[in-house]
């Protein structure tokens, strides 16, 4: 399908509400349109213990027929299959390469072992070659001017799209309705729905060899025309001219973070339930290092990935990240529940219980494990007991 045909297509019916113009009021809260549309299910409904999957194009349906009842049997509900991961899919796509329709195929073997099955798709990077050449315009810029396609921070695949622009929300969008418009799929699963790390948690800052003691401009994002225009028209100030003072302008720092908002609420979220499908996001603890300030997100779950050996803490930190969370979440009068996202290799296999009930205790409704390929037998011999004793 050409890419005109495509955004038509997709912005016709629910999108014909989400224009960049709409919320040009970005100093306060961006709120989701279609709000009082009920979702596919209760938040209380959904599951209570999730694990992220991540694709193995060579296993055979009896290989995953017997990890799905095995996970079942520890005590995860769902899983959250990687079928998108910026490039090609691994579902029917109307734009984007298919390199196979593995998550089609999935879906009835998790559902007959007791499982949900939510999409996770990345959200805001893009590195399809094709699409990446035929619209340099859709990426981010940096206070440097440089954009994310040819000057992406910390790694290659940064290429981080740009949330102000229109074409890019009905993108984004048409990614959701492509996993929508599969029947059986339970939901989607946001991720990388944000901006590059201005600031990296500390435990990453030497692996990368640089010290972050401020908001450098380099990692600053984003700076991108329709973001510098419609901040210009509301405020009268060109973000760029603000140099060094920028990270310091709360205006500027608010709308960034409606920028996304934006994207999530009046663009993912209509499609998903569109569709009848929950959604949820991987989320930051740190979310204001990557403009994702989403207890003002209008999503059915939110699974913070509370990796604790990233930000040099201990697993104590997990408990008060979910206190935080649900906190922020009450202020926003977002009631939605938070799963701990634990990081196998930073949660030993004997310390895999205490993780739980940490989590737990402090008010989550569970946990989602990242992710399967690290689950060793070591770890199959204690999840059942940690996940069934909370």
């Amino acid at each position: 399908m050409k890419k005109r045909k495509f955004i038509k297509t997709i912005t016709t019916g629910t999108l014909g509400i989400a224009t960049s113009s709409s919320w040009l009021g970005c100093n306060t809260p961006v709120e989701n349109s279609n709000r009082n549309v009920a979702a596919r299910t209760s938040s209380n409904a959904l599951p209570d213990n999730w694990v992220w999957v991540r694709p193995d194009l060579k296993w055979k349906d009896d290989d995953w027929k017997k990890t799905f009842d095995r996970l079942k049997k520890v005590g995860i509900e769902a899983i959250l299959p990687q079928v998108y991961s910026s490039r090609d899919t691994l579902f029917d796509h109307p734009l984007l390469p298919v390199k196979e329709r593995w998550l089609e195929r999935i879906i009835p073997i998790a559902h007959a072992a007791g499982l949900e099955v939510h999409a996770w798709m990345w959200t805001m990077p893009l590195n399809d070659k094709t699409l990446l050449e035929k619209h340099p315009d859709w990426y981010s810029v940096n206070r440097n001017g440089e954009p994310a396609n040819t000057h992406p921070a910390y790694v290659d695949y940064y290429k981080f799209l740009c949330p102000c622009n229109p074409e890019v929300q009905e993108f984004v969008a048409g990614n959701v309705e492509a996993l929508g418009k599969i029947e059986d799929l339970d939901g989607i699963h946001l991720d990388y729905v944000r901006q590059p790390d201005v600031i990296l948690a500390e435990g990453l800052q030497p692996k990368y060899n640089i010290i972050q003691d401020k908001e450098y401009p380099q990692y600053d994002y984003p700076y991108s025309e329709n973001c510098r225009n419609l901040f210009k028209e509301k405020h009268g100030i060109d973000p760029m001219d603000l140099g060094d003072d920028a990270p310091a302008n709360e205006a500027w720092r608010q709308f960034r973070y409606d920028a996304i908002s934006n994207v999530v609420n009046n663009f993912c979220v209509p499609m998903a339930r569109k569709y009848n499908k929950s959604i949820t996001a991987a989320v930051f603890p740190n979310w204001e290092s990557v403009r994702q300030q989403w207890h003002r997100w209008d999503l059915d779950g939110f699974l913070p990935m509370l990796y604790q050996g990233f930000y040099n803490k201990e697993i104590e930190w997990v408990g008060e990240e979910v206190q935080k969370a649900l906190a922020r979440l009450k202020n926003a009068d977002n009631t939605k529940p938070v799963y701990s996202g634990l990081f196998l290799p930073h949660v030993k296999p004997e310390e895999m219980e205490k993780a739980v009930k940490i989590s737990t205790d402090a008010g989550a409704k569970g946990i989602s494990l990242f992710a399967h390929s690290n689950i060793s037998e070591e770890y199959w011999k204690v999840l059942e007991k940690a996940l069934k004793s909370k």
